[in-house]
């Protein structure tokens, strides 16, 4: 559950600069199949970046543009007759270089990014000699300042459509006024001249807007890329980062996410402002029942003015936005936060359920309802990550809790009952035969001695190995052969083990498991079947290891042959055991008789991690 709030400083994100950078290294899939810039086995060209792209799409461009103009002077020459001959070979220079910057772009993957800038002013310069140098205002020259102008929209988007209609439109005017006032032609045309002039202006209004559009796109998607991650956060810090995001993608001023989780009796708020306010509470479900209007229960809507009694309402439905009128949001709500423009998207997890407010953003949308949907998606997934991730922790420490009470119960408190029993026996002595007594008493304190330090040893590391191992480097046969002594003296038993070919590689911990699997079968048969005698095997087979326990007692409760799944589905058999041997995805069967029982393990080599 998420509670509280925290104060930590907000994980680093990357720059968003270097999302969009010309000097991007490396291009996306669809990119580098479209284009051919790598294949199998090679890596990308580190030119293909989107500047890059940009300017071989301009050279080209300059070059045919700059070809056909050659062309068309040379078929039909309209140019004036003192600058003909001049128009010509000035073109035919341009062509040229034209052509050495398409080659530069193309095969020397040289940064012609850095040129940019140059070449575009060298573009503005000659394309208004041309227009001077072929009939002013007038001249078909005039559609080079429209490539200009896409190319500055492309390079710099908005702000280069507007410096370069700017000086587009003073060297234009500064031709027309000077065809008009001082050599005086005959052939200038006033309203071609205004014509063209509104056109350069309009077109760059268009192209600069254009451009606002897609840095507003660039923008979104940089800040999306820079989501903040789920993982390994406290949840104050997480929702302050969340709705910071969302502040900062959706351009909003404040930002609320209300939600409910799994089983929690509790409708949670998380409220966010530009001013650096955060606050966290939470409510009972039926105060802002329901918190949105049940037209709009399941849809993403937004609202330039929520407050209305019959506020305008555009929403998101499967056949496209649909405009709709009420109260779309709980009046009490609406008024504890003073909503005013709403723009609401539902977030909807595997954990959470509720809804994003975007609030108090100007000049909303429908665009914005696809965008506020996409960072619904986003915070519903980033608060699914976190809860899961809680979930796993408790799971995990429950697992511990399990594994510790099972490795207790296997060790130490067995070790106490035996010690009991021992205890018994020495009353029953202690009149008629003191020395024996003394000897079990002797046992009984060197058992206790053991056990304490295993106990020690145990709550200092919960690696430790198995509760007969005094020290790491003992191997497993060593283990196996002190564990059996230890029992025999513990429970009067009498214990045949049989070690075969267990070679080396058995990981510590798989050991560690093998020797509480093999303790709990022998306890087991001496206290609850009454056993004196048993047979131990332990052999490695076919990537497993393989333990047979039998023993002379009377058996389990149920008699018969019950394999693992049998034993699961009819809930027989020891607990434990079965516990330890599933937790290494092993697999148990039991005979049962009245003469004894047999039990053959089986677990995977592999099953515990070193």
């Amino acid at each position: 559950m998420l509670r509280g709030v925290y104060s930590r400083t907000p994980p680093t994100t990357l720059d968003q600069a270097t999302l969009f950078a010309g000097t991007m290294p490396v291009a996306t899939a669809t990119e580098r199949d479209v284009e051919g810039t790598t294949h199998r086995g090679r890596l990308p060209d580190p030119n293909y970046a989107p500047r890059v792209r940009v300017e071989r799409l301009i050279t080209t461009g300059r070059v045919v543009l700059a070809a056909f103009s050659l062309l068309a002077v040379w078929i039909a020459p309209s140019t004036r007759g003192r600058y003909a001959e001049f128009t010509t070979l000035l073109l035919a220079a341009y062509v040229a270089y034209a052509l050495v910057l398409a080659m530069v772009a193309w095969f020397a993957h040289a940064p012609v990014v850095r040129f940019g800038l140059l070449t575009h002013a060298l573009d503005l310069a000659l394309f208004s000699l041309f227009v001077y140098l072929t009939e002013g205002p007038a001249s078909p020259f005039f559609t080079y300042f429209v490539f200009a102008l896409v190319a500055a929209t492309l390079r710099w988007q908005s702000r280069g459509a507007l410096w370069t209609a700017a000086m587009a439109v003073v060297a234009f005017n500064a031709v027309g006024i000077y065809a008009a006032q001082v050599i005086r032609d005959p052939n200038f045309e006033l309203d071609r001249f205004f014509t063209r002039s509104a056109y350069l202006v309009v077109l760059a209004s268009l192209l600069a807007a254009l451009g606002a559009h897609e840095e507003r796109r660039r923008h979104e998607l940089a800040s999306l890329a820079a989501w903040p991650r789920a993982a390994f956060e406290e949840p104050g810090v997480l929702l302050r980062e969340l709705l910071r995001s969302v502040g900062h993608v959706l351009n909003a001023p404040r930002a609320l996410l209300a939600w409910e989780e799994t089983d929690e009796p509790w409708l949670y708020f998380a409220a966010w402002s530009g001013a650096g306010e955060f606050s966290v509470w939470r409510e009972p479900p039926e105060r802002y029942d329901p918190l949105v209007a049940e037209p709009l229960a399941d849809e993403s809507f937004l609202s330039p003015d929520a407050s209305q009694p019959q506020a305008a309402v555009l929403r998101a439905s499967a056949t496209g936005p649909q405009e709709w009128r009420g109260a779309p949001v709980h009046p009490e709500l609406r008024s504890r936060l003073r909503m005013q423009a709403v723009l609401c998207a539902r977030v909807h997890g595997q954990c959470v359920d509720g809804r994003l407010f975007s609030l108090d953003k100007r000049s909303l949308t429908a665009d914005d309802l696809v965008l506020g949907e996409i960072v619904a998606w986003h915070v519903a997934a980033s608060l699914d990550h976190l809860l899961l991730s809680r979930r796993l922790e408790q799971a995990a420490a429950t697992e511990e809790r399990v594994r510790l009470s099972r490795d207790l119960h296997d060790g130490v408190l067995q070790s106490l009952t035996g010690a009991a029993l021992k205890l018994e026996t020495v009353q029953r002595l202690w009149v008629t035969h003191q020395q024996a007594a003394r000897e079990r008493l002797s046992e009984i304190q060197r058992l206790i001695a053991e056990e304490q330090r295993t106990l020690r040893l145990f709550i200092r590391d919960s690696k430790l190995g198995p509760v007969v191992a005094s020290s790491g480097a003992m191997s497993l046969d060593e283990r196996l052969r002190e564990l059996v002594r230890r029992l025999e003296s513990v429970w009067g038993l009498q214990v045949e083990l049989l070690l075969e070919d267990l070679g080396a590689g058995i990981a510590d911990r798989l050991a560690y498991e093998i020797c509480h699997i093999v303790q709990e079968a022998l306890v087991n048969a001496a206290r609850h079947a009454g056993a004196s005698q048993v047979r131990v095997a332990l052999r490695r087979q076919d990537g497993q290891v393989r333990i047979t326990v039998a023993d002379n007692g009377h058996g389990f409760a149920f008699h018969g042959h019950y394999d693992h799944s049998a034993l699961t589905s009819l809930q027989l058999g020891p607990v434990l055991l079965k516990q330890r041997v599933e937790s290494l995805d092993g697999v148990l069967e039991i005979d049962s008789t009245k003469d004894g029982a047999h039990l053959e393990i089986a677990l995977p080599c592999c099953s515990v991690d070193v």
